[in-house]
């Protein structure tokens, strides 16, 4: 009996620790697949889509995207739909990947806006290039490249590109860049240095720029739009701007843009009875901080210059440029009349609902160079520089986009220039990639898109919507057509006239002087 009680209990006690044992392994086994689920759930949710994710300690959604996402932006939709629609559509071995590198996740409306209509001008012409009745090659895919909202990410971004040059995607060139600032520089000089052919779209900072010094930074970037200085000629040449009438209103302490356009700006002004005024807006240039009390400041100042002081020259961003014209509407001495002169940031004004229209109609005319508008090749043109007919064949394919099979792209707008610029950058890139390409292959080499850019010229030039493209040795446009534009009180913009840094319209050979 008592054998066999012993037996029972060895038996009973046995099962409970194995029980105990089973329960802690289950136990142990269930935290384990916890904390590695976790994990993957931490991993999956850095994933924005394929190509792009959310960098540690950001919620930006970062990288190059070669589907359809829209970075979180409905306004991007039906554009990334439509390259995505093209991209599929081509055949394995019959193109080359171009990047669009731009600002995908900016929060600033009027970036937003400039983003959106550079999208919709670069898909045109990437649609329009791989549909060409002459059959050339090789066809273009388009990949959407986002360094975050304010550019912070550019090294992982630019790690990437260089990866799609040796892969199957064949990238062969970036286009876009969009403005002109410190991390845009950094990430233009980057991918040069690896070699990468670059086309910058809007940046207009001369520091941005091959060729300054003789010198050349960036080696195989190419540019549509021309220097702060070009545009600053091309506005003394309109405005003859006489130096005792004007004032200088700066950006302190600037960035690549607002600096190089305050260099330019000052050229024109030798001689001048006025100290140049500054202002210090916040790091950040899209947000209005309190700079708005500086301006007030200041047009208290210019209600103290004489009368015949008619013109105020502005080196500054848009943002900054809208609370300097709110302020000048609501100065004391609305009987002084005054013009203000800017560069081509003026143009992110035309859909700017913050704008104080009202304060056009109080003496004040606002005037800027821009990059390209509609309305510069109607009518009476030029002989040479561009064409009625260049400008009229975009406009069939922005009408045809409304619908498929070209479309739809979304509402288009066309006062900021945005969308033809971009159109023309990627016109550009593919006359470099078609021109490197020897007969029966497909994908050039990346040396030989860069030694393109030095013979764009002359008959080799790019006939582009916002006027012809003939590049200097140094990748720079050579005499490019800058449209003088207003804004309009009632809304909107108004050309004025086209302006040449050289004074008048490039040779019918388009030859850049030594």
């Amino acid at each position: 009996m008592a054998a066999r009680l012993w037996r029972w209990l060895r038996e009973d006690v046995w099962e409970i620790r194995f029980r105990r044992y089973v329960a802690l392994l289950l136990a142990a086994a269930l935290v384990a697949a916890g904390v590695w689920g976790g994990l993957r759930l931490t991993r999956e949710d850095r994933s924005c889509a394929t190509g792009v994710t959310r960098p540690q300690g950001s919620n930006d959604c970062v990288g190059v995207s070669t589907t359809a996402y829209d970075f979180k932006q409905h306004r991007f939709t039906a554009a990334a739909d439509a390259i995505d629609r093209e991209n599929r559509r081509l055949k394995p071995g019959s193109y080359v990947t171009v990047a669009l590198l731009l600002p995908f996740t900016t929060s600033a409306p009027a970036s937003l806006n400039d983003t959106l209509h550079e999208l919709q001008g670069a898909y045109l012409a990437q649609y329009q290039v791989n549909h060409e009745p002459t059959g050339e090659y090789p066809r273009v895919r388009l990949a959407l490249a986002n360094t975050g909202a304010d550019g912070a990410h550019w090294q992982e971004v630019v790690d990437r590109l260089e990866e799609m040059t040796k892969g199957p995607e064949r990238l062969r060139a970036v286009t876009g860049i969009g403005q002109s600032t410190d991390n845009n520089k950094k990430a233009v000089r980057e991918l040069t240095h690896r070699g990468i052919p670059v086309v910058g779209s809007s940046i207009t900072a001369d520091d941005l720029a091959n060729g300054q010094g003789g010198k050349d930074p960036f080696p195989g970037l190419a540019r549509v739009a021309p220097t702060n200085t070009d545009e600053a000629r091309a506005l003394a040449a309109f405005a003859q701007v006489t130096a005792r009438k004007a004032l200088l209103v700066y950006d302190k302490p600037g960035d690549p843009y607002t600096r190089t356009l305050q260099t330019s700006l000052e050229k024109l002004l030798p001689g001048t009875l006025h100290q140049p005024q500054s202002f210090t807006p916040p790091a950040d240039r899209t947000q209005d901080g309190t700079t708005a009390n500086q301006f007030r400041q200041i047009t208290q100042l210019l209600c103290d210059t004489p009368k015949s002081t008619d013109t105020v020259l502005f080196a500054g961003r848009h943002t900054q440029l809208r609370q300097f014209i709110n302020q000048l509407g609501q100065r004391g001495c609305t009987d002084h009349r005054f013009t203000v002169l800017t560069g081509d940031e003026g143009s992110y004004l035309a859909g700017d609902t913050k704008l104080d229209r009202k304060a056009l109609t109080r003496n004040l005319s606002v005037r800027y160079t821009a990059l390209a508008h509609p309305d510069a090749w109607k009518g009476k043109t030029a002989a040479t520089g561009g064409s009625t007919a260049d400008a009229a064949t975009l406009a069939e394919l922005i009408r045809r986009a409304e619908q498929a099979p070209v479309g739809p792209i979304g509402p288009t707008a066309l006062d900021d220039g945005q969308l033809i610029i971009a159109h023309d950058a990627l016109q550009l890139a593919v006359k470099g990639l078609r021109e490197a390409t020897l007969n029966g292959r497909t994908a050039p080499s990346l040396a030989d898109v860069v030694n393109e850019w030095a013979l764009i010229k002359g008959k080799q030039r790019v006939n582009g919507a916002s006027g012809w493209i003939c590049l200097d040795v140094h990748g720079n446009p050579y005499d490019k057509a800058v449209p003088i534009v207003e804004l309009k009180p009632s809304g909107g913009t108004r050309f004025v006239q086209t302006a040449w840094p050289e004074r008048d319209p490039p040779a019918d050979s388009c030859l850049p002087s030594a």
